[in-house]
Formats: C-alpha cells, sequence, structure tokens
C-alpha cells in the first residue's frame, strides 16, 4: 500500500467496486454522509448492492439516491423510519432488510475490523433479534417469505473468573457474528495524505467501525493536509485502515434532517393543526 493513498476524483475513487459487492457506508442520519462518493457510485452504475449503514439516508439524499435506483439488494440498519421509499421497497418484497440494534451494529462492526470474529451481549435478548422471526423479506403481497433465524445464546456473570460472583447473578446473552465488508465508504472533516481522519461530532459514531470494517477503505475529506500536520491525539482513524482518499472541499451541501428553532421572543405561538 503506497503511503500517499490521494486519488484525484470520488468516480476514480470508486471506479472498480463491483456489481454484488458489500459495503459499509459511516454517517449518523444526515450527519457525515459520504455523498460525492455515493453519488459517483450511482453514476459508476454498480448495483445488487450490500449495504450496512446505521440508516438509509433520506429520499433523494445519502443512501437514498442508490435505493431510489434500486442499486441496493440487501440493507443492514438500525433505524430506517425516515425514508419512504425504503419503506415502499422493503413492504412490497423489493428490498431485504436486516434489523440491528444500534450499539450491536457499531460493536459488529467494529469487531470485525478488529479481527473479532463474534461476541456475546445483552442487547435483543428475550426479542426476535436473539429468537429468530424478525421479516427480512416480503413478497409482492405481504406475505413474509424470509425471517431472521434464531441466534446462540449463553449464560454469563461478567468478571466471573476474576472476582467473587453470585451464582445467581448470572445472565443470557445473545452471540452476535462481526462485520467485514468489501468496501467502506466514510466522509471526514480531514485528512493527510496517509488516510489519517478526524470526523466532525456526530458523524464520527458510525464512521470509525464502518471505515473499520471495510477490507478496503474509501474516505472523502473537506480538508486534505500534508502528513505531520494533524496532531496524533486529534487522529480518530489512524491510516492503516484507510486504502484511498479524495478531496470533496469544505463547500459541499449538508442538509439538516431535522430543524427545530426556538420561538422569537414577542412572536405569536402558532397554532399547529
Amino acid at each position: 500500500m503506497a503511503l500517499d493513498k490521494t486519488v484525484a476524483t470520488p468516480a476514480e475513487a470508486v471506479a472498480d467496486i463491483p456489481s454484488g459487492a458489500s459495503l459499509a457506508v459511516g454517517g449518523f442520519g444526515l450527519s457525515g454522509n459520504p455523498i460525492q462518493l455515493v453519488e459517483a457510485l450511482l453514476e459508476q452504475g454498480a448495483d445488487d448492492l450490500s449495504v450496512v449503514s446505521n440508516n438509509c439516508g433520506v429520499d433523494g439524499w445519502g443512501l437514498g439516491v442508490l435505493l431510489s435506483a434500486q442499486r441496493i439488494r440487501k440493507m443492514t440498519s438500525s433505524y430506517v423510519g425516515e425514508n419512504k421509499e425504503f419503506a415502499r421497497q422493503y413492504l412490497e418484497g423489493e428490498l431485504e432488510v436486516e434489523l440491528v440494534p444500534q450499539g450491536t451494529l457499531a460493536e459488529k462492526l467494529r469487531a470485525g475490523g478488529s479481527g473479532i470474529p463474534a461476541f456475546y451481549t445483552r442487547s435483543g435478548v428475550g426479542t426476535q433479534v436473539a429468537e429468530g422471526g424478525l421479516p427480512m423479506r416480503y413478497d409482492a403481497e405481504g406475505n413474509v417469505v424470509k425471517a431472521s433465524e434464531a441466534k446462540p445464546t449463553g449464560t454469563f456473570v461478567l468478571g466471573e473468573q476474576y472476582v467473587s460472583v453470585d451464582p445467581a447473578e448470572r445472565q443470557v446473552y445473545v452471540l452476535e457474528e462481526s462485520i467485514v465488508t468489501d468496501v467502506a465508504l466514510v466522509h471526514a472533516k480531514k485528512g493527510d495524505r496517509h488516510g489519517n481522519l478526524v470526523f466532525n461530532k456526530a458523524a464520527r459514531q458510525f464512521s470509525v467501525p464502518a471505515a473499520m470494517a471495510g477490507r478496503v477503505c474509501i474516505a472523502q475529506v473537506e480538508e486534505l493536509v500534508e502528513p505531520g500536520e494533524i496532531d496524533p491525539d486529534e487522529v480518530h482513524l489512524p491510516g492503516v485502515f484507510v486504502h484511498r482518499i479524495v478531496e470533496v472541499g469544505t463547500d459541499i451541501e449538508k442538509p439538516i434532517e431535522k430543524r427545530t428553532v426556538r420561538q422569537a421572543p414577542g412572536e405569536a405561538q402558532e397554532e399547529t393543526r
């Protein structure tokens, strides 16, 4: 791997992603979506994609543009409630969906990037997440044609090998397999030519584990700097995880998913119907 990992354009960065590839995509809501990479992939034409991301954007933005073009075969997500086209494709049998608790999804990605094949967690115990039966695909008539399978469980007491514990404290945990994808796409506020990345606030939530999970990680950055210009203490993701980096500038569009403003002093409260 070359130390200088920069490529000239988003189109060049995603040019070799094939149809049928699996993608881990960073971002949290509309924060930190690698939209220039997503739009370049849309233009490139790859389809039949299996995508792992916290959510699937919204109609017409983020991963929503790939979804609307029916380039996505399967979504593995935590939150999907802001995309009407997503709901339509899912309920009409055009899209397979694997729902995963949010913290579990982040850990599945992080574990995959860390070489950990599986882990036990309390999240999902006693629900269809562990017991199986979550609808993953419907047919056109609304019948469930594919559902999640039951997962292995085990009973543990945290730290029982090292501290005195009461056996009655044993609890059930569910075994979750980690996630590794062919490619990861992430957006960062700043990066250097070696691939060291700095994310901005909430964009850091899923971008770091998503980047770690990709066998090839492609990062778009608002600002590209020279090696050594980022304080090592400020690096959120070391360049060892990043394979390609492309600068997209600071003037890119950043839509707000939901805007909340307070009432101006003296302004009459509008009645909402």
